[in-house]
């Protein structure tokens, strides 16, 4: 495919994935088509990267699905001065999205070769208003906390206390919740009023679950 052939594959992105799913947040729509998705995977995988899928990176890290991603961003209401951190960036879609939409962006990667890629991609794309680090996943990015808005760009099982203590009052985290594997995947929202938080389900949704935040499996003696 060449250039006028993946313009042409992201309009329809926006247009029967999208939009059909209730994103109407325009600054949403406005980076889902700005942004070029296909530098975003290997190049084989470069003429379906914008079918309704998850597609595979590499170290168990997906492209999530366009439609689940929109809604996910879309959910945090976000506001140009939000300070926002991404967990999980494989190569730097999410980071790239959402850098179109706030001052400045976190974003949390445990692999060195997806930082390097996601770093690439950026460059490619005159993004300069983000900054990758090495970490744990489990452990966020508290140096730059709190956060307005976080978003973990893949499936959990559960989540660490320590990141949503990362949020400010009223901040808010969404991912895809499985909290084991006989349950349907639930996108969610996570609030935070004061000390206490509180989960909502937004609609269901399947990813598949990081590594970092899956259960381990429990020992019947």
């Amino acid at each position: 495919m060449n250039n006028q052939s993946f313009t042409k594959a992201r309009k329809i992105m926006l247009e029967s994935q999208i939009r059909p799913n209730k994103v109407i947040d325009e600054m949403v729509l406005s980076a889902f088509a700005n942004i070029p998705r296909e530098i975003f995977v290997h190049k084989s995988m470069q003429d379906i990267a914008y079918i309704d899928e998850d597609l595979p990176l590499s170290n168990g890290r997906y492209l999530m699905e366009p439609m689940v991603l929109a809604r996910l961003i879309q959910s945090l209401e976000l506001n140009a001065s939000d300070n926002v951190m991404i967990i999980g960036i494989g190569t730097g879609y999410s980071v790239a999205i959402i850098s179109q939409i706030v001052t400045s962006v976190i974003g949390i990667e445990s692999r060195a070769t997806l930082i390097q890629k996601a770093e690439n991609n950026l460059t490619e794309l005159d993004i300069t208003n983000a900054v990758l680090f090495k970490e744990r996943l489990q452990d966020g990015f508290s140096r730059e906390a709190p956060y307005n808005a976080i978003l973990i760009d893949g499936g959990i099982s559960f989540i660490p206390e320590s990141i949503l203590d990362q949020l400010t009052n009223n901040g808010k985290l969404v991912s895809i919740y499985r909290p084991n594997i006989e349950t349907a995947g639930e996108a969610s929202i996570w609030m935070r009023s004061g000390t206490k938080f509180s989960r909502k389900c937004l609609f269901n949704a399947q990813v598949p679950t990081l590594e970092e935040f899956r259960a381990k499996p429990e020992f019947i003696f």
